[in-house]
C-alpha cells in the first residue's frame, strides 16, 4: 500500500467516525489542537486502522503521532516492517 493509499484511507475514516470536513485534513493537521480529537478519539482510530490493517499496532507506536502524516508514516513503517 502506498502513503497516498494510506492518507486516503486516513481521511476517509477521520470523516466517518469524527464527522469532520474532508476539506479541514492535510497532512500537516495536528490531530489534537486542529481536528479536535482526544484521546477517546484516537483510541477509535488506533482500533479502526487495526482492522482495516489487519495489523497490532502497539500503544508505543502512537504516543509520538501530532499530524495526520505522523499516522501516514506510522502505518506506513508498520506494513513494511511485517512484509515478508
Amino acid at each position: 500500500m502506498q502513503k497516498q493509499e494510506i492518507y486516503q484511507q486516513i481521511c476517509d475514516l477521520l470523516v466517518k467516525l469524527f464527522e469532520l470536513d474532508a476539506d479541514d485534513i492535510k497532512p500537516e493537521s495536528l490531530l489534537y489542537e486542529d481536528l479536535d480529537l482526544d484521546s477517546i478519539d484516537a483510541v477509535d482510530l488506533v482500533v479502526h486502522l487495526q482492522k482495516s490493517t489487519g495489523r497490532k499496532i502497539k500503544p508505543e507506536m502512537f504516543k509520538s503521532v501530532r499530524t495526520v502524516q505522523d499516522v501516514v508514516d506510522a502505518i506506513d513503517d508498520l506494513l513494511k516492517s511485517e512484509q515478508p
